[in-house]
């Protein structure tokens, strides 16, 4: 079966063709369906080592890096940046071309400034993943949020998608709706106006600021939580207000179709975006998404790695 990839780095979704999304997703779905048992590996990367290089705090990110990394056989190793020379003063640059002197064959970055990746990529000469750069990006968690929709709908062209919460410190919104535009669906932002202002519509989404309009022709809704570390004054009064306007609840989750999902990219902050019935219910998808990321990102990471060095990716899969 033939894979479009042309890149060694996945920085942002916003060159990458539909072509490439739908390739990632081709390898994802053979290793879903190859690693049923969730202690198997491969040895695709076998002698390769992979460096998390995690300047923000993360859970599900950096361990879903970490086991995809091992489960294609190369060795991973993460680095924070309270273990780092970093805070001796070392600059960005210099942590990464020591990294790759120290033989990394890819690097994964967190970085809290937007562009930090695209930077490292053209400093370093072995592929760059971003794993989350500020308010820019975060291209896995879109890809497998995506993956997470394909499974459920198996197309997404014409769904309905409403994004939900703090839209505008959010670097998952932004990748999100690059992707899943990209994918043929139809893209809400909903929230109060100062967290999700009209500029958006320049992307090509609704902007809604009321909250059963946004809900009632959902296919899915994504809730976010909000960024409070990323923003520099107050856009509500207080989390209590925010819940009782915005956060989604069993009332407010009637407005749904029926076999609507309900998802988040983590971590949940329970009783202010959503209940914790709703996070909890049939309805949510949200441990699907973290087992998702997992796969999707051991594509993304062969991918990118076979494309730097001219490998031929072989995947049983792939050949019939």
């Amino acid at each position: 079966m033939h894979l479009t990839w042309n890149r060694k780095d996945l920085i942002s979704l916003d060159l990458l063709s539909k072509e490439e999304i739908e390739s990632v997703f081709t390898v994802a779905r053979a290793f879903k369906a190859s690693l049923g048992n969730h202690k198997a590996k491969t040895t695709l990367l076998d002698g390769r080592s992979v460096v998390n290089l995690f300047l923000e705090p993360s859970t599900r990110t950096r361990l879903a890096f970490e086991v995809a990394a091992k489960r294609l056989g190369a060795d991973s190793v993460t680095v924070s940046a309270a273990a780092s020379s970093l805070t001796k003063g070392e600059t960005l640059r210099d942590t990464a071309r020591n990294m790759e002197a120290l033989q990394a064959d890819i690097l994964i970055l967190r970085h809290p400034a937007s562009g930090a990746p695209n930077y490292l990529s053209k400093v370093v000469d072995i592929p760059v993943v971003n794993a989350g750069d500020g308010s820019h990006a975060h291209p896995t968690q879109a890809l497998l949020d995506a993956f997470t929709l394909l499974e459920r709908f198996e197309s997404l062209d014409g769904l309905n998608v409403t994004i939900l919460g703090d839209i505008l410190f959010s670097r998952v919104a932004r990748s999100n709706i690059l992707c899943l535009r990209k994918l043929g669906a139809t893209v809400t932002v909903a929230g109060p106006s100062t967290l999700v202002p009209n500029d958006f519509a320049s992307m090509g989404v609704r902007v809604c600021h009321d909250l059963r309009s946004a809900l009632e022709a959902a296919d899915a809704v994504m809730l976010l939580r909000i960024q409070h570390e990323r923003q520099t004054s107050t856009h509500f009064p207080s989390i209590g207000e925010y819940t009782s306007m915005f956060g989604l609840n069993q009332e407010r989750a009637a407005w749904l179709k029926p076999d609507a999902v309900i998802m988040h990219p983590g971590p949940i902050n329970r009783g202010v975006e959503i209940d914790s019935e709703l996070a909890d219910s049939n309805r949510s998808v949200i441990l699907q998404q973290v087992t998702n990321g997992i796969v999707v990102r051991m594509a993304v990471l062969l991918l990118c790695h076979s494309f730097h060095t001219g490998e031929a990716i072989q995947l049983p899969q792939l050949n019939s």
